[in-house]
């Protein structure tokens, strides 16, 4: 990979925006996972301390952004994994394109035996699903122009027949207190097509499931307008 270029080989998604006439062409140059995206400080550090006495160790900075390759994005219906230990959940995505923010539903699918060793490295092993489907945001969204009707936005993941995932994104960090958390800082990101992975989703339901069946439907329900399905 071209290290002037980190892009370089990534596919274009043709995505639709809702409300749009035409379709959204996205060759992303920047891939960055935000994990420990829960707002509630006190319950993310006991999952942090949950996890280290399961043996994954704990992150260097909280949030933390770990950054990605391009290529690793992915609209395609199915995906393959290596190995039948990883998993994903439904997460919202922030891409942006022509230095306007959009809203998109992802996973940031991850090898669990992996993220034991190497969490940065289990990230790296798995594609990230991306679904075809974006809302655009509005301006301003690093200054919280979109902070209220993220706080009214529901994700909802259903897997194998059964409700997998359900909660408020007012469980996460508002964007434009990630946005401006990135150690890049987000205006760098102005010419460069990205998407930032808001890790982990909404507190909700979760369960077991067949892994060679996906998810049946994830959407975003939107308080102010039409929201998000794949």
């Amino acid at each position: 990979m071209n290290v002037d270029d980190p892009g370089e080989g990534a596919e274009t998604l043709e995505l639709s925006v809702t409300g749009a006439p035409g379709p959204l062409a996205l060759r992303p140059r920047r891939l960055v996972i935000a994990g420990y995206t829960g707002r509630d400080e006190a319950a993310v550090r006991e999952h942090i301390e949950e996890l280290a006495r399961a043996g994954i160790p704990p992150p260097p900075a909280v949030p933390m952004f770990y950054e990605l390759d391009p290529r690793l994005l992915t609209a395609a219906p199915a995906v393959e994994v290596a190995g039948d230990r990883t998993s994903g959940e439904a997460e919202p995505v922030l891409i942006r394109v022509d230095g306007r923010w959009y809203l998109g539903v992802g996973s940031d699918h991850t090898d669990r035996a992996l993220e034991r060793e190497d969490i940065a490295a289990a990230k790296a092993a798995c594609p990230k699903p991306l679904g075809a489907a974006v809302r655009a945001l509005p301006s301003e969204v690093e200054r919280g122009a979109f902070d209220q009707v993220w706080d009214g936005t529901t994700v909802v993941c259903r897997v194998d027949g059964h409700t997998y995932q359900q909660g408020p994104l007012a469980a996460l960090r508002r964007p434009s207190d990630l946005l401006n958390r990135l150690p890049a800082g987000a205006d760098e990101l102005a010419d460069r097509p990205a998407c930032l992975v808001l890790d982990p989703a909404a507190d909700g339901q979760g369960g077991e499931h067949d892994r060679e069946v996906g998810f049946d439907r994830v959407a975003f329900v939107v308080v102010d307008g039409p929201g998000l399905q794949v």
